[in-house]
């Protein structure tokens, strides 16, 4: 008679060693990308409301890689941004392949865990969150756990936090206190981030030539939400603005 427990642990091992396998890398697909675009999956922001309430992450997403996306983020903050860590498993059952960031407001090791456990490659942290010494401890515990790490500032007194050696560095351009967004933050600080760092240019972005500008001062990723996800079709919305990009 076959032993069913035996048979549940060999189950279970399989299960552990996927979870532990080498996650697709962020920072390599951007590197390797001609445009590095970020698709984001966001259903709802807390200075404009539900953008797109019905959106489905068994659909946008796979939508999103089918039409050149480098890379995808995913918000999975519930309360202020009507996402959900169900959202990138969903996204990964649905045939999802390229790097997931986890985006969320990362303060605790915990978050990392459920990181991994849904299924990102990589997990946001913000500067503005952490202090420098929690930074550090985060970004070692997720390297511990298989998962790169996009390290996010906007101001010139948060850069300090690059020399912590994140995998990627961001520069919001957008103000989380006011919501103000202004893409010139990019281009005023990407000077004083360090030179070997793979950068990548977040929020407000909405025009190719945008693109093409920040690729020219030395930005490799772009984190766009909004001007996607408000069309009918956002994966169609990437297709076209990609086309831009190459014309």
């Amino acid at each position: 008679m076959k032993d069913i427990l035996q048979e549940i642990i060999a189950h279970k091992h399989e299960e552990l060693t996927f979870l532990k396998a080498k996650k697709p890398s962020m920072r390599e697909a951007l590197l390797a990308s001609k445009t590095g675009i970020i698709a984001e999956f966001k259903r709802r922001s807390p200075s404009k409301g539900w953008i797109k309430e019905e959106g489905r992450a068994d659909i946008i997403p796979l939508s999103y890689q089918q039409n050149g996306a480098a890379a995808l983020s995913i918000l999975t903050d519930e309360h202020y941004f009507g996402g959900h860590d169900d959202f990138i498993r969903t996204a990964r059952q649905s045939g999802v392949t390229i790097p997931i960031l986890y985006k969320n407001f990362v303060v605790s090791e915990l978050q990392l865990y459920q990181a991994l456990l849904c299924g990102a490659s990589t997990v946001l942290l913000i500067a503005a969150c952490l202090t420098k010494k929690e930074c550090s401890h985060l970004i070692n515990m997720a390297h511990s756990l298989g998962l790169e790490v996009l390290l996010e500032m906007h101001s010139e007194s948060e850069l300090e936090y690059a020399e912590l050696e994140p995998d990627l560095c961001g520069i919001n351009n957008r103000n989380l206190g006011s919501f103000v967004t202004d893409v010139d933050n990019s281009f005023r600080l990407i000077e004083k981030l360090p030179k070997t760092a793979v950068k990548v240019s977040e929020s407000g972005i909405s025009q190719p030539e945008t693109i093409r500008q920040l690729r020219e001062v030395g930005f490799r990723g772009f984190l766009i939400g909004e001007t996607f996800m408000k069309a009918d079709n956002p994966g169609m919305a990437l297709k076209d603005f990609l086309k831009q990009i190459h014309a």
